[in-house]
């Protein structure tokens, strides 16, 4: 099981590493509920995280292109990668036409939803697309999903839109020849600090058959131990809002700690 402390869940959001509640983002306004405002850059992040050896931390930019602050979230990010070459994954408003620069910047893997998930369904030939540009070795396909009538469902557009893609053995089975990992945030949780989605966790570590992080929920190390048990050990996980590096209460030294042993 690896440790995943964001950079992502600190998220580049109007410029400015923040820690956000999952499911209140709005393109209209660039506006967001947020935990946390960090006066630290991404970079300073990313240098924290080498610095302790933890890999395969997220940035994601919240921003879509067409907002004043795009330009300031992209530099972030990119300053960022440039600190931790090979250690850090990235998304947000990713195509097969700016992935080259992100790996380039030192990203490992490039996280994608919204360019193959896109009128409520998936988009084989935009994912045939993706791969060809980047092989499947440096691609992450972001399944983060609400709950709707008892079913996990695939959202996108900054979690603001449902599809009709179902999160289950059978979409996980079809798409994971096309990448290396699965990211799965638990978005009506993500940025709570509230307990994970008990089913999702379940339903994710009873398929188990590739590199998958759940993200979401988790609040304090009673919390993770709870994961930890419900997962079986086969999912990764990262935390976020809940770490005192970010306004929380976990300790982020115990975190680090325990991803050495």
């Amino acid at each position: 099981m690896r440790t995943q402390v964001n950079e992502s869940n600190a998220k580049a959001h109007n410029g400015t590493v923040k820690q956000i509640v999952g499911g209140s983002l709005k393109d209209e306004g660039d506006q967001a509920r947020t935990n946390f405002a960090s006066d630290l850059d991404a970079a300073w992040y990313a240098r924290q995280y080498r610095k302790d050896g933890l890999k395969g931390g997220h940035i994601i930019l919240l921003n879509p292109e067409t907002s004043p602050y795009y330009k300031e979230t992209k530099r972030q990010a990119l300053e960022a990668l440039r600190a931790y070459p090979g250690g850090m994954q990235i998304g947000g408003g990713i195509t097969p036409y700016n992935a080259e620069e992100y790996l380039k910047a030192g990203a490992t893997h490039v996280i994608v939803t919204s360019y193959v998930f896109r009128d409520g369904k998936m988009d084989q030939e935009r994912l045939k697309e993706l791969v060809h540009a980047v092989g499947t070795e440096h691609l992450v396909l972001d399944l983060s999903c609400r709950k709707k009538d008892g079913d996990y469902y695939v959202v996108t557009d900054r979690w603001q839109k449902f599809t009709e893609v179902c999160v289950n053995a059978e979409i996980l089975d079809e798409l994971s020849a096309q990448c290396d990992e699965f990211l799965i945030h638990g978005v009506d949780v993500e940025g709570k600090a509230s307990g994970v989605e008990k089913d999702l966790v379940r339903l994710l570590a009873e398929w188990g058959k590739r590199n998958m992080t759940y993200a979401g929920g988790i609040g304090s190390l009673e919390e993770l131990q709870e994961f930890a048990d419900l997962s079986r050990g086969k999912l990764d996980y990262t935390i976020g809002s809940a770490l005192d590096l970010f306004g929380g209460t976990i300790p982020y030294r115990k975190i680090v700690e325990e991803s050495r042993i």
